[in-house]
């Protein structure tokens, strides 16, 4: 039997149309992401994760140990958030919900493509022993669409099953959240896309703008959209959809600002604030001095991974930035999308009044 959980972070996942983005990206606080492994069921083609060899050997080592050490510092930390891989596919992860609502997590939740959910048996147990918060990754509104991106035969039919499975307990506090990657083959369905969504019971649509890492990368002449397209998309459709709801339930994440420039600000996101844990520093971020500050772990073996240390290494902004009434919480454009396109899709915002 599920229980209602008193509080569930609800507030805080929830845009407030009484809040600028700048304020809100200024006082958001952080998750602790879980590595669950590297192995995933899935095989997006704008995939982040396309070196799956260096992944395996990062993701996989993830232990109940590292479970246990990561889930008492969880105080630190608004949500504990299971991902990397498909972590449904992780034979430990039910043992692990069950350790961080042990410990005393509130908001516990998972990053998942939602396939596994459809079977009420396994969602059901993640929800009874603790797990309260779904993001599920869906990315177009037909099989065609979805399956085309994900490169997975009759996968549609699966993560639809999830949404309807997780939606059908709400009732009991869950929160179903959505993420859509946008690509050049779905932009144009945004609002055909949402309102699928929501009408299988999703709480908030979050459309996703592709980092250009990866199988990004690799394909993103094919798949990537300019910032100006993506943002000239989402204003009409939000114009759209606003003569049949309001608010409009949708939040456009990961572009810069200055692109989204006039937008409703309750559907502008960001990229939330986390910290992950690795038992070394692979991706080589870190100065001595700082590594030696982020060590954790029962015997100091892992070191403390931040989102913003990605951010620092990959993304730039130039002089101009500085101008910009942004300038303050946007975390620029990333490297690989200014090699190929350059910076004229980014224009500064004056602060009112200057």
């Amino acid at each position: 039997m599920l229980d209602q959980p008193a509080h569930t972070q609800s507030e805080a996942a929830e845009p407030s149309s009484e809040e600028t983005v700048a304020q809100r990206i200024s006082s958001r606080a952080a998750r602790v992401h879980i590595l669950t492994g590297a192995v995933c069921n899935n095989n997006c083609v704008f995939c982040m994760e396309e070196d799956r060899e260096q992944r395996y050997v990062t993701n996989s080592q993830t232990t109940d140990e590292t479970v246990t050490w990561i889930l008492s510092q969880h105080e630190q930390f608004e949500e504990v958030c299971f991902t990397s891989g498909e972590p449904t596919t992780n034979p430990r992860l039910h043992h692990w919900v069950k350790m961080a609502k042990d410990a005393g997590a509130r908001c516990i939740s998972m990053m998942t493509n939602g396939r596994a959910l459809s079977h009420e048996k396994f969602a059901r147990r993640l929800m009874a022993l603790g797990m309260n918060r779904f993001y599920i990754s869906i990315h177009g509104h037909t099989k065609k669409l979805h399956e085309g991106l994900t490169r997975t035969p009759d996968c549609f039919e699966q993560t639809v099953g999830g949404l309807d499975m997780i939606a059908s307990f709400k009732r009991y506090g869950i929160e179903l959240h959505t993420s859509t990657v946008i690509t050049r083959r779905n932009l144009p369905h945004m609002g055909e896309i949402y309102r699928f969504l929501r009408s299988h019971g999703v709480d908030q649509v979050v459309f996703n703008i592709m980092q250009a890492n990866g199988r990004a990368d690799t394909y993103f002449d094919l798949l990537f959209p300019t910032y100006l397209e993506i943002a000239a998309v989402a204003r009409e459709f939000l114009a759209e959809q606003g003569k049949r709801e309001d608010p409009i339930n949708a939040v456009l994440v990961d572009i810069p600002l200055c692109t989204t420039e006039g937008m409703p600000d309750v559907n502008r996101g960001y990229v939330e604030a986390y910290v992950h844990y690795e038992h070394e520093d692979t991706h080589g971020l870190l100065s001595q001095e700082i590594l030696g500050e982020r060590t954790g772990g029962k015997a100091g073996e892992l070191v403390q991974i931040r989102r913003s240390d990605l951010d620092e290494s990959a993304r730039h902004k130039r002089a101009e930035c500085k101008t910009c009434k942004y300038d303050s919480v946007c975390e620029g454009v990333w490297g690989n999308y200014l090699r190929r396109r350059g910076w004229d899709e980014f224009v500064p915002i004056p602060a009112a009044g200057s």
